[in-house]
């Protein structure tokens, strides 16, 4: 059945089934469902059904305070899973050196800005999505925050993803992402 709204049309399925069927092994039903979204709606699927809860890179304190709320909502929305899982999505930019990881990544950035021509900036548009929201409150903190998250990409980036860069030496990416398992429990 379609029905037509705002300009698009929305169907409804009654009595369907997914051909051919994913195959439960031991106990799962399903395979293991990654799942993004900073919304309160998303969150609440998240907490009830998602298997891994996936971040952008954003500064430790705040993915904590997530984590825990996402802890506290599986509670909440009575979870039936296994508890949820976290995950971190971020690109790095290493170099040999601290300092030629910087420089690779401003010029990357100088690149994005100059393909992209203009700064994005938050204008309180409601469609945009919360995530993405986050990403411009992020670029409004600082360049750089806790020791190597490169904010700067989310003013010229796609749309959000990859818009948060670990950059520095090898040592430097695994100290911080080290960080990321000891301050806010993701799994990297």
């Amino acid at each position: 059945m379609a029905r037509a709204g705002f300009g698009r049309q929305h169907f409804q399925v009654r009595r369907s089934t997914v051909a051919p069927r994913p195959y439960a092994t031991g106990t799962r039903a399903h395979p293991t469902l990654y799942f993004g979204g900073a919304s309160e709606a998303a969150e609440r699927v998240s907490a009830a059904e998602a298997d891994v809860q996936l971040f952008w890179g954003e500064p430790l304190d705040g993915l904590a305070e997530r984590i825990d709320r996402l802890k506290a909502l599986s509670e909440q929305v009575g979870r039936r899973h296994r508890p949820l899982e976290f995950g971190l999505r971020i690109t790095t930019v290493v170099r040999d050196t601290t300092e030629e990881a910087w420089r690779a990544a401003e010029e990357r950035v100088a690149r994005m800005a100059a393909e992209g021509g203009k700064e994005l900036t938050w204008a309180g548009d409601r469609r945009t999505a919360v995530g993405q929201r986050r990403l411009f409150d992020l670029t409004a903190r600082g360049e750089v925050l806790d020791t190597c998250l490169y904010t700067t990409p989310g003013k010229f980036g796609g749309g959000g993803a990859g818009t948060t860069w670990l950059v520095g030496s090898a040592a430097d990416g695994a100290t911080a992402l080290e960080n990321y398992l000891l301050r806010s429990p993701v799994v990297v």
